[in-house]
Parts: structure tokens; sequence; C-alpha cells
């Protein structure tokens, strides 16, 4: 691969809006962690007609606000750091690209970690998708560019699309992630920790691997953090140059994309005879539907932040991004304490609302701490760790 890169000249300074996008986008995925019990969904039946109008509003409010476009925006800062770490370096003439590989085989063992509580863990995810990126740290914009316009048609669904058409008996990609969930379950339910963490760590790994393939995230995964390489390059996140100019085109034609995307997404899959076309059509048009909301909420924070006074207020969540996979793994140990069967098996008496209203009590708790913590520490307590295993 040819390699056309050199080193930017400006410093890479702390970025307080990427903060604040870390932070906000792992506020989101806590709220859907705990409305969906940490991949436990086990729920207890509605106390009344009304409350149950109100969990289905929650529910469907939620996921359509939150659900792929936080994990999106958490995977796009991903890859912006990887773009930090490797450009620094190459500032003072190092090459950063073998300290990042152990740098991620680190993060799959935080991963495990937080798999022994919650078996939807991302973290192992990102080591592993990481890898591909690492060879495209030093390529042309041009050569990411072509990697990423690969990768977002999401070339899995579109084979599976193209052979539905000329085999119409092709059935629909499965992987068999449903078995891993469904084994997974009575060890929620009613297993002890060890057992709960025996589950997790044996049926979680290849079910949470297994599922990003079948619904697109694999591919998406990687997609985003080339977006997040690029955002680096371009220096998008700094207030200089035309950046706020870019921000508004992005916002204007992110808009226009989900204006279409969205009722795409919710009329053409129903519209295919065929369930093999039906189920591909609905990841790859959710990818899509997702990725322009996910570009929405970033180019709309972006231009909140620097031209609005809600700068203050956003900046609430800069201490929770700063110390983002400590915060992700606490959430993880905290959710499955509070919703599993070897804890307080809350799953029991808590529908959608009582369990967002959780997610709220367990995000305020957080950030504090997050607050606090940094009045006396630079970095969050695992980044602390991990930074120095990193440089070992």
């Amino acid at each position: 691969m040819k390699c056309n890169y050199t080193p930017s000249t400006l410093p890479n300074t702390r970025i307080d809006v990427a903060d604040v996008l870390r932070g906000i986008a792992l506020a989101g995925i806590v709220l859907i962690h705990c409305i969906e019990h940490f991949n436990f969904y086990s729920f207890p039946a509605p106390a009344s007609e009304f409350m149950a109008k109100l969990d289905q509003g929650i529910w469907d409010t939620v996921f359509f606000l939150l659900a792929g476009k936080m994990y999106a925006i958490f995977a796009t800062m991903f890859g912006l750091s990887f773009f930090i770490q490797h450009d620094n370096q190459a500032q003072q003439g190092k090459d950063f690209r073998l300290r990042f590989a152990w740098r991620l085989v680190l993060l799959f063992c935080f991963g495990l970690f937080d798999l022994c509580f919650y078996n939807g863990d991302i973290l192992t995810v990102y080591a592993v998708c990481g890898f591909f990126v690492i060879p495209l740290i030093r390529a042309s914009n041009k050569v990411l560019g072509i990697i990423f316009a690969l990768l977002i048609i999401q070339p899995i669904e579109l084979i599976y699309i193209i052979g539905a058409l000329f085999n119409p008996e092709l059935t629909p990609l499965n992987l068999g992630s449903g078995q891993y969930f469904g084994t997974m379950m009575p060890a929620q339910a009613n297993g002890t920790f060890f057992e709960a963490l025996w589950a997790s760590l044996s049926c979680g790994l290849p079910c949470n691997f297994l599922w990003a393939i079948e619904n697109g995230r694999l591919t998406q995964t990687i997609y985003l953090f080339i977006v997040g390489i690029y955002i680096g390059r371009r220096r998008l996140f700094y207030n200089e140059g035309n950046n706020l100019k870019t921000w508004k085109k992005v916002l204007l034609w992110a808009t226009v994309g989900f204006a279409v995307l969205w009722p795409a997404y919710e009329y053409l899959p129903a519209m295919a005879d065929n369930r093999t076309i039906a189920k591909s059509l609905n990841v790859m048009l959710n990818m899509w539907k997702n990725f322009a909301m996910m570009l929405m909420i970033v180019s709309g924070i972006v231009l909140l932040f620097y031209q609005t006074k809600a700068k203050k207020s956003l900046m609430a969540f800069s201490y929770f991004g700063r110390m983002s996979m400590s915060n992700y793994i606490i959430q993880a140990i905290l959710g499955s304490f509070l919703f599993y069967g070897w804890g307080l098996a809350l799953h029991l008496t808590c529908r959608h609302t009582v369990s967002f209203l959780i997610g709220i009590g367990m995000l305020i708790v957080q950030m504090v701490f997050s607050y606090y913590w940094f009045r006396n520490h630079k970095r969050g307590p695992l980044e602390g760790i991990w930074r120095k295993l990193t440089w070992l």
C-alpha cells in the first residue's frame, strides 16, 4: 500500500468537544443498557395499561434517539484517539503502530474483564477491529476513502441480496448468535456470580462477534474508525479555518440523508418478497440511517459547543468522557449487579420506565465520580493502568 503520510505540523492539543462527544455517547449507551437490563431481556408484566404504554414509549424513544448512534460516536472517537496517539509519536520521529498493536492486546484483556460482568462487551470487538486499521493509519486520504466506501456499502448484506436474486432459496445470514443468547439467560436469571461469569466468558465472546457480523456492526466499526482518523487528520474538531462551515454542511446533508433513509428503512424491507433480501435490506438501511443520524448529532453538538452558550453545559460530559473505558466497565459491574439474578435481580420488578430512571441515577453517580476523580488525577483509573502497560 502506497504511503503518502507525513506527520501534522500542528500540535494535537486536548480536544474538549471530543471528550464531550465521548461522554454523551457513553451516557446514551448506559441508558440503552439499563432498559435492556444489560443484554438480559427479562421483564415483569406491566402494572397497568397506562404503564404498558409509557414503557413502550420510553423504549421506542430511547432506541430511536440513541441505539446505534451512540455506539457510532463512541467508535469514531476511538479512531480519533488512534490518530492522535500515532501522530504525536510520528512528530517525534517514532512509529506507534507496533505499540498500538500491543495496546489493542491490552484492550482485549480489559474487554475480557468486562465480559465477566456484561456479556455484551464491545471492547473486545474494538480490539480485534483495531488491527484492521493499523495498516491504514499511514495510508493516503484517497486510500482511506476507498476502504470507507467499500465498507459502508455493507458488503456482506450486498452479497446476500445479490445471492438471493440468483437463488431465491438462499436463507438469511445466521451464524447462531441467538443460540448463545439463549444459553446465557438461565445463568443470568438464576445462576451464581461465577456461573453468570462463566456463561458470559464462554458464550458472550463468540456471541458478540457473531452478532456483529450478522447485523453489519463489524464492518461498520472499521469504517467508523476510519472516519475518526480522517477527522483527526483534517483537525475538524478544532475551531479553526472553515471547520464550522464544514460542520454546517455535514449537518445539512446528514439531515437530508436521514430524511430519505429513515422511511426507506421503515418500508423498503417490508416490500421485499424474499426474506433474505428483506433482512439484508433491513440491516443495510439501519446502518446507513444510524450513520446519518450520528453525523447529525456530532455536527449539531460541535456547532452548539463552539457557537452558543451551551458549551458550559456540554462540558459537564467532558470528565465522564475522559475516563470512558473506566466508566464503561463500571456501568457493566453496576448494571449486572442490579439486574442479574446473582445481584438484586431487578429484572423481576423493573420494566422500561423504572429501568430508564435507574440508568439516569447511574449516570449521575458516574458523572459526579468522574468530576471528583479528575480533581486529583490526570487520567481515569483504568486509563492510567492502560497507559502504563502500553509503555512497558
